[in-house]
């Protein structure tokens, strides 16, 4: 598995309700999505920055993603150029299944 994680610099003027609004306006695109295991928007307490976190199957799935015309988007509706780090993730412990009944 691979993580990918994706930053926006901001500078103040989006606020957490308003990067909530844009969140949900894009998390419709992400479900069911090939490759991708789960993604979770993220906010950075001090209000420096946003993004999401991606956890992928494979560096290939997040490079299917990552293309010039999804950054350009990206960049439209946050007003900054993404920031990617990626990551080797071996192991993945999910509370949220194991709460279900499912191991």
């Amino acid at each position: 598995m691979i993580a990918v994680l994706v930053l926006f610099k901001n500078d103040g003027t989006l606020s957490l309700d308003d990067a909530i609004a844009r969140f949900n306006t894009t998390a419709p695109n992400y479900e069911g999505r090939v490759g991708l295991i789960t993604k979770t928007y993220i906010y950075e307490e001090d209000g420096t920055a946003l993004g999401g976190f991606y956890l992928w199957e494979s560096h290939q799935a997040a490079e299917s993603l990552y293309t010039d015309e999804w950054k350009a988007k990206a960049t439209a509706l946050y007003g900054t150029e993404p920031v990617f780090r990626y990551f080797d993730a071996p192991v993945l412990v999910n509370n949220l299944a194991t709460a279900k009944g499912a191991r």
